[in-house]
């Protein structure tokens, strides 16, 4: 009976000393599985006599790892802009902001291995001397995309006041053309209108804020593979080599001088040479008819800063606005 007790005893010692081995291995495991908390920062200093302000965002792991992915930046808890982090999970941006106090923030929207996190909002004080003519923003300001896909984001361009004041007095459209760049390779945008209108306030316009909307279509492309052409029949090759020979041996029995012979069969040479260049490989138009179409390349993967440009032109000068979308490719 007392040898079963020490038994006993050390089964339960054995046993608490592997629960108390596996209880840590479990917390690891559980903390990759959600993935690594992370800290997002965020400052923002006002531009001398302008409404922009200069933000600078940074990401770290608490494992110590480099953070990958977006931001998104809020102003007042209205989504602002997009940034792409680099590779020590920064981001630096100058943004347009419309006179008066401001509320910036920076959202982390995660990636495969890291959590989500946000940072303390950042007062800002915009100028009020130098406020836009009209702000441009998109929305959503990040997007996440499998190589391929399309995506639909709405771009909304919003007069000032003063602006808005100013073609009341003309009683002339303003017309606004959008663009964008910073685009990865094998990828387009397209916007629907590409130029939108804002009228001046009248008595028959029920649009007195001057809002005006667009919609962008983000494109990528998938990896794809060329289709298959069946190869050309070798006859047009043979006939391209075989005749100038059968043409320059006619020349050389029709020929009575050594020296015109000679002449003769260098032209002949040259003429086979060209031409069987122009029937093989050596020839682009040969291979693309042979072997097809090269296959399409995939839209690279990774985080992309998009700058979204509206401008407009009133005959003498541009005025011109931004903000950014980040995109992300997976």
């Amino acid at each position: 009976m007392r040898g079963l007790n020490r038994r006993g005893q050390r089964l339960e010692l054995v046993a608490g000393l592997l629960i108390a081995l596996a209880i840590p291995a479990l917390s690891a495991v559980a903390a990759h599985a959600q993935g690594v908390a992370t800290e997002t920062a965020l400052t923002a200093e006002p531009l001398s006599g302008k409404a922009q302000a200069s933000v600078a965002v940074n990401v770290t792991g608490a494992d110590g790892q480099a953070v990958s992915g977006a931001v998104s930046i809020e102003d007042n808890g209205k989504p602002l802009a997009g940034l792409a982090l680099n590779a020590q999970g920064q981001a630096n941006a100058v943004l347009p902001l419309s006179a008066g106090t401001h509320s910036l923030r920076g959202l982390f929207v995660g990636d495969a291995a890291h959590q989500a996190s946000a940072s303390t909002a950042a007062q800002v004080q915009a100028a009020t001397t130098a406020a836009p003519d009209f702000t441009v923003t998109v929305a959503p300001t990040t997007k996440t995309l499998t190589a391929g896909q399309n995506s639909t984001l709405a771009i909304t361009v919003t007069p000032s006041a003063s602006y808005l004041s100013s073609l009341a007095l003309t009683g002339a459209p303003a017309f606004v053309t959008l663009s964008c760049s910073g685009l990865p390779d094998q990828s387009t945008c397209t916007f629907t209108p590409e130029t939108v209108e804002i009228l001046p306030p009248s008595a028959t316009n029920t649009n007195t804020t001057g809002v005006v909307t667009s919609s962008m279509v983000l494109g990528t492309q998938a990896a794809g593979t060329a289709a298959s052409i069946a190869p050309h029949s070798a006859n047009g090759v043979v006939w391209a080599l075989l005749l100038p020979g059968v043409l320059g041996i006619a020349g050389i029995f029709s020929s009575g001088g050594r020296r015109r012979w000679l002449n003769r069969l260098s032209l002949v040479a040259l003429v086979g040479l060209v031409t069987m260049l122009g029937t093989t490989a050596c020839n682009p138009r040969y291979n693309y008819e042979h072997h097809g179409p090269p296959a399409n390349l995939p839209t690279p993967a990774g985080t992309y800063t998009i700058t979204i440009t509206a401008q407009t032109v009133n005959g003498i000068t541009a005025v011109t606005e931004n903000t950014t979308l980040a995109l992300t490719v997976n």
